[in-house]
């Protein structure tokens, strides 16, 4: 994997030997590095020269550190601060695990393993959340699983801190995450909130158990506006081992409107410990989901306007012409 950034295995930053690229993205590239000072093993992350040039982007790796420095759970990869660095780079702990995308893509789980997984991520989002961090791109590429199927929560980069200044630039809109995981509200335009993350928890947890999405389309914008529009595929219909009960935690967790969603991580975490004392509700979502709501009437209303728009220029002009 090259780098964008000048460095290669062997270089050094400051107190840090650069060991071998490990991760690249359009904005920054991950490093496994070594502190030479103890030998410990860390993760640099080092933002590309052209982030470094966009303020915006810029702005946005500093709010990621700064969300990253102030969280410090088992749960969450943490960001180490503390010292003066000759360039702008993020050092985090190494952690040990493969991706949940990883896992994922190789089947769909046991579901003893995939509420396992769920439970703990939403341990780490209970903890996020009550610090005022929302992290608004949860997806499997943004979780690492380690063997005991323990997570890190990783990639605060559209993260929203109630504590830290909002962006208000104009054409910067971090409120989007994934489209196979963002909420309905966000969708819509909405920041997103702690509920926002418990839906991507819901989306997750039905791909785990299922080895499916709730929605699906043949575009990400396809995708959204189902989401949006309807219901998702019944769980059991997706799985049929799914229990009942099983199934009307996802419900819960996945409810469009989010005064209807769980409100806290920790509500989700308990439902799926207490699966056993669970209530299944009738719910229409079961009986009416077939009926698919489509944007379709808008994409056609819209070309009729665009093509009546000269002959109403027309008619505008013969009526200022008849007043003249």
């Amino acid at each position: 994997m090259g780098s964008l950034d000048g460095l290669a295995a062997g270089s050094q930053i400051d107190s840090y030997r650069i060991d071998a690229p490990v991760a690249r993205s359009g904005m920054a590239t991950i490093f496994r590095a070594t502190d030479l000072r103890d030998n410990r093993t860390v993760a640099l992350k080092v933002p590309h020269p052209d982030m470094e040039a966009d303020p915006i982007l810029f702005d946005r790796f500093r709010r990621e550190e700064g969300i990253g420095e102030k969280l410090n759970h088992p749960g969450v990869m943490r960001v180490l601060g503390g010292e003066s660095r000759s360039r702008p780079y993020m050092v985090m702990e190494w952690c040990e695990g493969r991706l949940l995308r990883q896992i994922i893509s190789e089947g769909k789980l046991a579901h003893e393993r995939a509420i396992r997984i769920a439970i703990h991520i939403l341990e780490a989002l209970d903890y996020i959340h009550s610090n005022g961090v929302v992290h608004r791109d949860l997806k499997p590429e943004n979780i690492i699983v380690d063997a005991g199927d323990h997570i890190k929560l990783i990639d605060f980069g559209i993260a929203s801190d109630a504590a830290a200044r909002r962006l208000t630039y104009t054409n910067f809109t971090p409120t989007l995450g994934t489209p196979d995981y963002i909420s309905p509200e966000q969708v819509k335009g909405k920041r997103g909130d702690a509920r926002s993350d418990i839906y991507a928890v819901g989306v997750m947890l039905y791909e785990m158990l299922s080895g499916k999405l709730p929605f699906t389309g043949p575009s990400p914008l396809a995708v959204m506006n189902d989401r949006v529009l309807n219901h998702p595929i019944p769980p059991r219909l997706a799985d049929p081992t799914i229990t009942p009960q099983l199934q009307e935690v996802l419900y819960r967790a996945l409810e469009r409107d989010p005064q209807n969603r769980y409100s806290r991580a920790h509500e989700f975490e308990w439902d799926l410990e207490h699966l056993d004392r669970i209530g299944v509700d009738d719910r229409a979502e079961l009986r009416n989901w077939r009926k698919r709501r489509s944007p379709l009437p808008v994409k056609i209303l819209v070309p009729i306007l665009l093509a009546s728009i000269p002959a109403l220029l027309l008619l505008l002009m013969l009526f200022l012409a008849r007043r003249q």
